[in-house]
C-alpha cells in the first residue's frame, strides 16, 4: 500500500521514531528514507539495542539528518542511589546525542529531550520535585556544554504530572531553563502537550525571545482519549489542535529548523511502518506545511 503525497514531502519534516515504535532502527531509517522524509529523531532504546557505534554508522549510511534523541530526564527523586543512577544515565544520553548528531547528515542538531519525571512515590510536593529538576539540570549543564548538546526540557500535559512529568506548561519549562545558557538548556515545544494552555502563544514568544526553542514537535489531540492516555496522539490534522496559530507563533520567533512528528498510538504502531510514515507526511503537508516559510519540496 502506498499513499500519494500531493506536492511532495516537506523538507522540514522529521519522523520521531516513536511514531513507528515497533520498527527496529534499521527499519525506521529505511522507511523514513524510502518515504522521502529527510530527517529522523531517535529513541535511546533502539539505539542501545544495536550499540551506539553501530547506530551512528547506520544513521550516517542512511543520509538522514538527526534531529533529537529521546529521551532522558526522570530525576525528581530525593538524593540517594536512584538519583545518582539517573544523573549518570543522563550523562550517557548526552554523549549518545552528541555522537548521533555528528553522524547525521548536514544540519543535524545535537538535542537531548528531557522529561522531568513525576512525583516520587508517596510525595505530594510538586514544588520540591520541580526544584530537584532544576538542580539536576544544573549538574548536567556542564556536561552538555562540553559535548555541544542542548538539553530540551519538555513540558507534558498536566494529566501526566503525577507519574511522568511535573513540568506542565511551557512557562514552567522556561522558568527552569532561565538560569542556563540558551545554547545548553532550551525547551521542547510539543503541540500535544501545550495546545490547551491559555498562555501558550505568549510563552512561545517568550521562548523565542530568550532563544530557548530547541525543537518543535507536532501531533494531534482527539477525544475520547485512549484508556492509556499516553497513547492518545494522532496524525496532524486528525484532531482539534490549531496548528495554524501555534506554527505561526513558532515561525515568528525565527525558528527555521526541522519539525518532528511524534505519535504514541497503538493503532498507528500496528500499521506498516512505511505507510505510517507516508500518512504522517501527508498529514503534515496538509496541516502544518501551509504555515511554514519553506512549504513543500518539489
Amino acid at each position: 500500500m502506498s499513499l500519494s503525497l500531493n506536492g511532495g514531502v516537506d523538507p522540514r519534516l522529521s519522523i520521531n521514531q516513536a511514531t513507528i515504535k515497533h520498527a527496529d532502527l534499521a527499519t525506521a531509517l529505511r522507511v523514513t528514507s524510502d518515504a522521502g522524509v529527510p530527517a529522523i529523531g531517535l529513541w535511546r532504546e533502539p539505539v542501545q539495542e544495536v550499540g551506539l557505534a553501530t547506530a551512528a554508522s547506520m544513521l550516517a549510511d542512511s543520509g538522514l539528518r538527526f534531529t533529537t534523541l529521546c529521551r532522558s530526564g526522570f530525576f525528581t527523586m530525593s538524593e540517594g542511589p536512584a538519583r545518582r543512577a539517573s544523573i549518570d544515565d543522563n550523562r550517557v544520553a548526552i554523549e549518545e546525542a552528541a555522537t548521533l548528531a555528528a553522524a547525521g547528515a548536514d544540519d543535524s542538531t545535537a538535542i537531548l529531550v528531557l522529561v522531568a519525571g513525576g512525583l516520587p512515590e508517596g510525595s505530594r510536593d510538586l514544588v520540591g520535585a520541580r526544584e530537584r529538576v532544576r538542580d539536576a539540570i544544573g549538574e548536567l549543564a556542564p556536561d552538555a556544554a562540553a559535548a555541544g548538546v542542548t538539553l530540551a526540557i519538555e513540558p507534558l500535559h498536566p494529566m501526566y504530572a503525577s507519574d511522568r512529568c511535573v513540568v506542565s506548561t511551557l512557562g514552567q519549562a522556561l522558568d527552569l531553563a532561565a538560569d542556563f545558557d540558551p545554547a545548553v538548556v532550551g525547551v521542547t515545544v510539543d503541540t500535544f502537550h501545550i495546545w490547551w494552555d491559555p498562555d501558550v502563544l505568549a510563552s512561545i514568544e517568550r521562548a523565542g525571545r530568550e532563544g530557548r526553542i530547541a525543537t518543535y514537535q507536532v501531533c494531534d489531540w482527539k477525544t475520547p482519549l485512549a484508556a492509556d492516555v499516553l497513547l492518545s496522539r494522532h496524525y496532524p490534522g486528525d484532531g482539534v489542535i490549531d496548528f495554524a496559530s501555534l506554527t505561526a507563533a513558532v515561525e515568528a520567533t525565527g525558528y527555521d529548523r526541522d519539525i518532528e512528528v511524534e505519535i504514541f498510538n497503538e493503532e498507528i504502531w500496528a500499521t506498516d511502518p512505511l505507510v505510517a510514515v507516508q500518512r504522517t507526511a501527508a498529514g503534515f503537508a496538509a496541516s502544518v506545511s501551509p504555515h511554514l516559510r519553506a512549504r513543500v519540496a518539489g
